[in-house]
């Protein structure tokens, strides 16, 4: 960190870090981030919302007079469609103020609608199973009648989703489950069997825009989330697999991610979904020695260093 930015205090930079107490990536953020001479201040976007008669128009807890220099987004608490439209609303405005948003709301936005992030990979040219996402079960049927002819299969996710809850393998029409267990929207994506003996796909963690590890993840069934069973082994990263998880991260506008891709039995690389606040227990435990929180802190901060300085009267709005 360039001596000229630095601050006396409580230290500089002032990070907003968005997590719930709970969460252990986040304690292993704020430490990595303090060891570096920053000042993580936990918020909850529960706590968060619009304020007119704040210098700064946001009702930020631990931040009344000034924004702050930066924000880093380990968690958006599910709620209600309003809830959690004003917390996606708190983080817009913050990148709208000028402050740096480690992911910002777009990104996030992005990657927890599956059927826009599938959309947004396939339109930078990378290779996903072929998807459709409809809004009636009739239409899906028709779906799933012509893509299971023959013995093929799909796969039904919920469009908001994560840790491999909800997946069902869908092998024929009548398999489909009612519109109100899906939210009235079916997003089918076509079964890749995976290349190899195992059920096993990768998860490659890319910061700042290149790929820092990677690991395999061999499932006791085709669903290989480590948080149901699959157990995480090291990869060699081929040049596919890193140029893949790059280039997805990107195509989603992700500042750091977690993505998935598989290799089917053809020997094609697909690329399954991007999560914008992903875990790392499971990378790191394939890959001892390594530390994601003192990485993904590093480049943070130095792209927080990076950034042309902003004053704080010009930040706040007066």
């Amino acid at each position: 960190m360039p001596a000229s930015r630095k601050r006396g205090g409580g230290g500089w930079p002032r990070i907003a870090l968005f997590a719930e107490k709970t969460d252990r990536p986040a304690k292993a953020v704020a430490a990595a981030l303090k060891r570096r001479g920053a000042s993580p201040i936990w918020l909850s976007l529960t706590d968060c919302g619009m304020d007119t008669n704040a210098p700064h128009g946001l009702r930020l807890p631990g931040f009344a007079d000034a924004p702050p220099d930066a924000a880093l987004v380990r968690g958006v608490p599910a709620g209600s469609f309003e809830q959690v439209t004003l917390r996606l609303g708190v983080l817009h405005a913050l990148r709208d103020a000028g402050v740096m948003v480690w992911n910002d709301a777009r990104a996030i936005e992005r990657c927890v609608d599956k059927s826009l992030a599938t959309h947004l990979i396939a339109k930078a040219g990378l290779a996903t199973p072929d998807t459709v996402t409809v809004q009636s079960r009739a239409e899906a049927a028709g779906v799933a009648a012509r893509e299971c002819a023959g013995g093929g299969a799909l796969v039904l996710k919920p469009l908001f989703g994560a840790q491999g809850r909800g997946l069902r393998l869908i092998r024929a029409p009548d398999a489909l489950p009612p519109e109100d267990d899906v939210a009235g929207v079916y997003y089918l994506q076509r079964f890749v069997e995976p290349a190899g003996e195992h059920w096993q796909d990768y998860r490659l963690f890319v910061c700042g825009g290149r790929v820092i590890a990677g690991m395999t993840r061999i499932g006791v069934s085709w669903i290989t989330n480590v948080k149901q069973g699959g157990r995480p082994r090291s990869c060699v990263l081929t040049a596919d697999l890193i140029g893949t998880a790059e280039r997805a991260a990107f195509a989603v506008g992700a500042d750091y991610a977690g993505v998935d891709l598989i290799r089917g039995r053809c020997g094609r690389l697909f690329t399954l979904e991007v999560n914008s606040m992903p875990a790392w227990g499971g990378l790191e435990a394939a890959n001892p020695g390594l530390c994601v929180a003192d990485i993904l802190a590093e480049r943070f901060l130095a792209a927080l260093a990076q950034r042309p300085q902003i004053s704080r009267s010009a930040a706040s709005g007066s």
